[in-house]
């Protein structure tokens, strides 16, 4: 009950600092100016509101003039929206995307329309597409289009000030989205054009969407480049701006019942942006809650708590049904070679920037700072682009696309490579129904658990016929019970894979449960590739030596045993040449802890500090810390440690006997 006080006192306490910061008065040497800023540009809208004849505004709205005027206007900034998106769209994933010599400069250009007088736009115009300019001569004598003083015309100064508003909120919106969605979906066989029109537009649909907006305001109020470039003929080129223009010097009352119509078009288009163009946060609907775990349905078979089907309708997913031997060497960052018989598994193991992502990535050909010959079966794949070598990778999050529903994503891969539409989602329903998703098809990722996503992540990366898997930390965003349950469902149908499949890992249980050989990287390099059985005996890494639970000291053997390189001795029972590297692993459970010092001739022996202590299932790890020797890990009983009186600063003794230490030379 306290504690559920303490919470809501503590919801309370935000709610009220976040009022106190709401009401907060800003000193008034910044509040006058910033009212006088609102009121600079509020007086002439204002004004306008006020000087328009209400009574007249539908006569003056619906006179021939002002209707062919809209009507023109309307096609002139279709149309140089229509070329906007033709152009635009392509440029902004160019300048977001690729990176090249010279990309400041083109990005300049872009920006200059915006800052460039309008009447100083017309006149470039007018040199670059004029009958006297570079281009024009050529467009009329080859093509007979003649740009100045015709629609044309009009729709090309439009686009020219318009355009740079489609390019920069697009590119902001591309360079917001994580390129990981792209490079999975050509991992998946997605041609580069089918990723862009699949997945990168879907996803950036808002910045789109806001950015063509604003472009086709732009274009409907453009007046300065249109009257330089295009003119101002009746019916021809002139557009509503214009018809302010001229109406101001015979009519003023109507001029201002225009300006209210494109002003109230132009608030219009800024209200339903609400601030998207300026970056302000838009508010969005909430996602559907994640649904938790399901239990599996009825008539499905169980093994262990991994559930398993023949496929829908009775039918099994289908596989590629090849079997495809993997032969890699990379270069670059890391350097190795990888051969691996068909259906085998390896582990990737190493610390952080041991060159773990970067080797899946090179086989995958999205990085230059590692290259991979790479052959899968009797295919050298290696001058092939990414979403033509057949390797299927399964990044940490999963990379669902969140505007697909779960069998959409499964069948992504299949349709990519042509497999037709029925077929394609029948193929992907068998995959989610064999690793237990299939009453997931319809939902979105927003609406899965982390444990459903990354199923259905791995149903993707099946479906889509891969002769090569990578998965990169799969099950690291899981909880401890999802993950032993993906686990054993991963294992199951691993199994029967009819290629390779790397898994990187910093969880020992995967690395020996799920892998036939663990591959151990330092530095790009292979430092060990061995089956888990002996990387567990004779880990050749302290940091997999740790990772797997051991105590690991590096040094040089000597006369008596071990020179530490922590400083201190470590007397062993097997010998080494004196002077060869070796590291001693020993196992936490061959460590004893006492209150006092140990009787007898023990030579192994360290006095010390807990410095931390921690459940590991029935059992508890004492680290302990000591001045004459490298900090020891111990793994003993609770009943133990309740009766040498453990906790955190209290003094002990430890030994190690000489015969529990395995050295593995380095």
């Amino acid at each position: 009950m306290s504690r559920l006080r303490s919470r809501a006192d503590t919801r309370s306490g935000t709610r009220v600092r976040t009022r106190a910061r709401a009401r907060t008065r800003p000193p008034l040497a910044l509040a006058l100016p910033a009212l006088l800023a609102v009121a600079f540009l509020l007086l002439p809208l204002v004004g306008i509101l006020v000087r328009t004849q209400w009574g007249e505004l539908g006569d003056h709205l619906t006179s021939p003039g002002v209707v062919e005027a809209l009507k023109l206007s309307l096609l002139v900034s279709l149309w140089a929206l229509a070329l906007s998106l033709l152009l635009g769209v392509p440029l902004a994933w160019l300048l977001a995307r690729v990176e090249f010599k010279g990309k400041a400069l083109v990005r300049s250009l872009v920006l200059l329309p915006m800052v460039l007088p309008p009447t100083v736009g017309g006149v470039a115009l007018l040199l670059g597409f004029g009958r006297r300019g570079l281009l024009g001569p050529w467009l009329e004598g080859t093509f007979g289009i003649t740009l100045p003083f015709h629609t044309s015309g009009a729709v090309v100064a439009a686009t020219f000030v318009a355009m740079p508003f489609l390019v920069i909120s697009l590119e902001g919106a591309l360079g917001g989205l994580r390129q990981r969605y792209e490079e999975t979906a050509a991992s998946l066989g997605a041609s580069p054009v089918r990723v862009f029109f699949t997945v990168t537009l879907p996803m950036v649909a808002p910045g789109l969407i806001a950015g063509a907006a604003l472009t086709w305001a732009r274009a409907l109020g453009e007046f300065g480049a249109t009257i330089t470039f295009a003119g101002n003929l009746p019916g021809t080129t002139q557009t509503l701006p214009l018809q302010v223009y001229l109406l101001l010097q015979d009519k003023p009352e109507a001029a201002t019942s225009v300006s209210l119509l494109l002003l109230a078009i132009a608030m219009g288009v800024l209200i339903a942006l609400r601030g998207r163009w300026t970056g302000t946060p838009v508010a969005r609907e909430a996602a559907p809650a994640p649904v938790p775990e399901e239990p599996p349905t009825e008539g499905a078979h169980t093994v262990g708590s991994a559930r398993t089907t023949t496929g829908v309708d009775g039918v099994a997913p289908p596989h590629d049904g090849g079997r495809w031997p993997l032969h890699a060497t990379v270069t670059g960052f890391n350097e190795l070679t990888l051969d691996a018989e068909p259906g085998t598994t390896i582990a990737v193991v190493g610390e952080n920037g041991a060159g773990k992502t970067t080797l899946l990535r090179a086989l995958l050909g999205l990085t230059p700072r590692a290259h991979a010959e790479l052959r899968l079966g009797d295919t050298d794949v290696t001058a092939l682009p990414p979403h033509r070598r057949q390797v299927a990778w399964v990044p940490q999050d999963g990379a669902l696309f969140p505007h697909l529903t779960a069998v959409a994503n499964t069948a992504y891969g299949l349709r990519a490579r042509g497999v037709p539409r029925a077929q394609a989602r029948r193929e992907a329903l068998a995959w989610l129904d064999r690793l237990g998703v299939l009453h997931l098809a319809d939902r979105r990722p927003a609406q899965l658990s982390g444990g459903q996503a990354q199923r259905v992540a791995l149903a993707r990366a099946l479906a889509a016929r891969p002769r090569l898997l990578l998965l990169d930390e799969p099950l690291a965003a899981l909880d401890q019970t999802t993950r032993a349950r993906v686990r054993h469902t991963l294992r199951t149908h691993l199994a029967s894979f009819g290629g390779v499949c790397l898994i990187v890992t910093h969880d020992p249980v995967e690395a020996v449960s799920l892998a036939d050989r663990v591959l151990v990287l330092a530095d790009g390099r292979a430092l060990q590739d061995a089956p888990p059985a002996e990387v567990t005996r004779h880990p050749r890494s302290p940091w997999v030596a740790r990772m797997l639970g051991r105590n690991a000291w590096p040094g040089t053997a000597s006369a008596d045993g071990l020179t530490l390189a922590a400083g201190g001795r470590l007397v062993v029972a097997e010998a080494l040449p004196e002077g060869a590297k070796a590291l001693a692993i020993i196992a936490p459970e061959a460590v004893s802890v006492y209150t006092d010092r140990p009787g007898g001739s023990p030579r192994n022996v360290w006095p010390g500090t807990v410095r931390e202590i921690t459940a590991v299932g029935s059992r508890l790890r004492v680290l302990v810390a000591s001045d004459t020797a490298p900090d020891l890990v111990a793994e003993i009983t609770p009943d133990a440690a309740a009766e040498l009186g453990l906790v955190d600063g209290a003094s002990v003794w430890t030994s190690v006997k000489a015969t529990e230490v395995t050295l593995v030379r380095l």
